[in-house]
């Protein structure tokens, strides 16, 4: 008990003091509680209200950050990230001219033919998509696609089962997209295929045409490598450089998520396969929905 009253007198002013110089959340950051109840009802598959006009992109980037910490006990750690709006037209939709940032946590990524209930989220749909993973840190330093290269251990067919998660997706901004992590719900990686650290590989990832198609073979929806930022691989280096501003370093064995090359509803009974023609071995992904 001595002892203890000689240390608490060191250790009170230093934790308040601690304390008192823990930034606070910037302008328009959800509470607690609203956090509480955005989690509520992302869980519950249930629309959320439409965003406060006030909201900035900082205090949605905050909420955002807040609602994963709320739901990695549920849905695992942190394992990538995605870039959402990676299609100019789309950018110009929402009024901005970037990409947009989300989290990817580990019980969001599904195998390969997974089958998954049709209504998935609030307002489900699927984009063919296409997921990096990371081999090292110095992808933080690549300025071209080729450089991204050297930073890559693998390419990976990748089909997004996002979530528009609104109740009126007439009155999306862009800080609502932000502050619902970018619609990130679901998806369904396949094989991985390894990097080819060569400009032949990076030409193939610009060059292919990816194709989603239904169970009958009809095309739903299809574009080439350029879709995403003029080459998917630039895709990865808006992300890294954003991370970065955000203080978070890429580790080997992180995923990138690089943005649609489309989007589809989805309905019971169906499917989607995604091919990725021009890429060494044509791999593809496919989802079944009941």
């Amino acid at each position: 008990m001595m002892m203890l009253r000689r240390i608490l007198p060191l250790f009170v002013p230093a934790f308040v003091a601690g304390c008192a110089t823990a930034p606070a959340d910037p302008p328009t950051c959800p509470t607690a509680a609203e956090t509480q109840a955005w989690v509520q009802r992302y869980l519950a598959l249930t629309p959320m209200p439409t965003a406060p006009a006030a909201l900035t992109m900082e205090g949605a980037a905050c909420g955002a950050k807040k609602a994963m910490a709320a739901l990695e006990p549920t849905h695992g750690k942190v394992v990538g990230y995605k870039a959402g709006l990676t299609n100019p037209a789309v950018q110009q939709r929402f009024g901005i001219g970037t990409p947009l940032r989300g989290t990817l946590l580990a019980k969001m990524l599904l195998p390969d033919n997974a089958e998954v209930p049709a209504r998935f989220g609030a307002r489900p749909f699927f984009e063919p998509d296409l997921v990096v993973e990371v081999g090292s840190a110095a992808i933080h330093d690549a300025t071209t696609p080729q450089q991204v290269l050297a930073s890559l251990r693998a390419v990976v067919p990748f089909i997004e089962l996002p979530d528009v998660l609104v109740e009126d997706p007439t009155k999306i901004t862009a800080p609502a997209l932000v502050l619902n992590n970018v619609g990130a719900r679901l998806g369904v990686l396949g094989a991985r295929v390894p990097v080819r650290n060569d400009a032949a590989f990076a030409d193939a990832l610009r060059d292919m045409t990816v194709r989603a198609a239904d169970g009958t073979g009809k095309t739903l929806a299809e574009a080439k490598g350029t879709a995403i930022l003029g080459h998917p691989l630039n895709a990865v280096i808006w992300l890294a450089a954003e991370l970065k501003k955000s203080g978070v370093t890429l580790q080997p064995g992180d995923l990138l998520s690089l943005g649609a090359f489309g989007s589809g509803p989805v309905a019971a009974g169906g499917s989607v396969r995604v091919s990725y023609e021009g890429l060494p071995g044509n791999p593809a992904v496919s989802v079944r929905f009941k």
